[in-house]
């Protein structure tokens, strides 16, 4: 009598994945398990198909023999050796879900190690700092291995011992029914390994707390919300596991002048009236020094002057953007009679604020003010 297909058997696609054979397998054997169909002799039968099957599909180079040769792979002596195994005791049924279960929620036979967490820091720079670059020194509370045991827990001379619980293992199982349930071992807590005799210094923990200094170098161009990544600079792992990494956030602190954007800076240049109706020639800031720039005659508030290659280096590709001066002109105050005689006299001369010759803005304000209104009345 020929064989099922594999596949048909577990109800999954050629294409399906471990976790989906695991699954398939898991669900399939609760419902036909010996245990639950107690003399049922097709139930018995279905799950010697289930393992068998499972077996398969779930060695990487079996599978690739059965999807190659189908059952032809394993008859005949060509296997090495026969995959078939009749299921006979409930222990191996809970052997068998230990693991299925513990594939598919991520679980583990045992936890002896376990790398440290990874640290955060944030760091203030000024933009003078982040835009040329330099070199911060950081002190960070962290949890470091203990010098005296080097991480063990145990006390000099010593060695932890492995659970009399787990074996070793780290976890335990329980029996629940036709349940295996999977946890970690209450007398080791997870480690696999006891120390009757703690480190006097950690307290058996094999790490202690500190604050270590690291010197971190920042790169030229950086910005806020960048990060450095410092490997294994994080806390210290568990029983002699690596540590985690160290990941330095950057924050530049705002400038009295200028303002970032991308690779651009920003700032604002007041100028008197005088300046922006007659033009002339000022000097700007830039983070490099002073340099000059001109004012166009008749230049209005607001208008944005470049400056090429005054601004910041990228951090990626080093290309260098432009300072941006916005020139913003300035009311007079504190005027004296002489100057508000001679400006008394300039107003005159435009022919009131409405002067089409010398204030285009604000005759085509009115004339739009005029149209609105005249609309309204129609």
């Amino acid at each position: 009598m020929a064989k099922k297909d594999y596949y048909h058997i577990l109800g999954i696609e050629k294409t399906a994945e471990d976790r989906d054979i695991k699954k398939a397998y898991k669900r399939l054997a609760m419902k036909y398990h010996p245990d639950r169909n107690q003399g049922d002799k097709k139930a018995e039968s279905k799950f010697k198909e289930i393992k068998e099957a499972y077996e398969i599909l779930i060695n990487e180079e079996k599978r690739n023999a059965y999807d190659q040769y189908g059952h032809e792979a394993f008859e005949n002596g060509n296997s090495g050796h026969s995959t078939h195994t009749t299921f006979t005791s409930s222990s191996d049924f809970g052997d068998i879900f230990g693991d299925v279960f513990g594939d598919i929620f991520g679980g583990s036979r045992a936890q002896r190690a376990k790398k440290g967490s990874d640290l955060c820091y944030t760091l203030e720079l000024s933009l003078e700092e982040a835009v040329k670059g330099t070199i911060k020194e950081i002190k960070i509370p962290t949890l470091q291995k203990c010098q005296t045991c080097y991480g063990s827990g145990a006390s000099a001379g010593t060695k932890p011992n492995a659970c009399a619980t787990c074996y070793g293992k780290g976890q335990i199982q329980t029996r629940k029914g036709f349940f295996t349930v999977q946890q970690s071992c209450p007398t080791c807590r997870g480690r696999g390994s006891v120390i009757h005799h703690p480190c006097s210094l950690c307290h058996g923990q094999g790490r202690i707390e500190a604050r270590k200094t690291l010197s971190v170098t920042i790169p030229p161009g950086i910005d806020t919300n960048d990060r450095i990544r410092l490997n294994n600079e994080g806390e210290a792992g568990i029983n002699k596991a690596p540590a985690g990494d160290l990941y330095v956030q950057i924050k530049v602190k705002k400038h009295p002048i200028f303002e970032r954007e991308d690779n651009n800076l920003y700032c604002e240049v007041p100028i008197n009236f005088t300046m922006a109706a007659l033009g002339g020639e000022i000097e700007v800031p830039t983070l490099d020094g002073r340099v000059k720039l001109k004012i166009p005659s008749e230049t209005q508030s607001g208008k944005l002057f470049r400056v090429r290659q005054k601004g910041v280096k990228s951090v990626q590709n080093r290309n260098q953007g432009d300072l941006l001066c916005r020139v913003v002109v300035e009311t007079p105050v504190n005027l004296n009679e002489q100057q508000k005689n001679l400006l008394y006299e300039l107003g005159n001369s435009f022919n009131g604020f409405r002067g089409e010759k010398n204030s285009p803005r604000s005759k085509r304000f009115f004339d739009g003010v005029k149209r609105f209104f005249d609309d309204l009345t129609r």
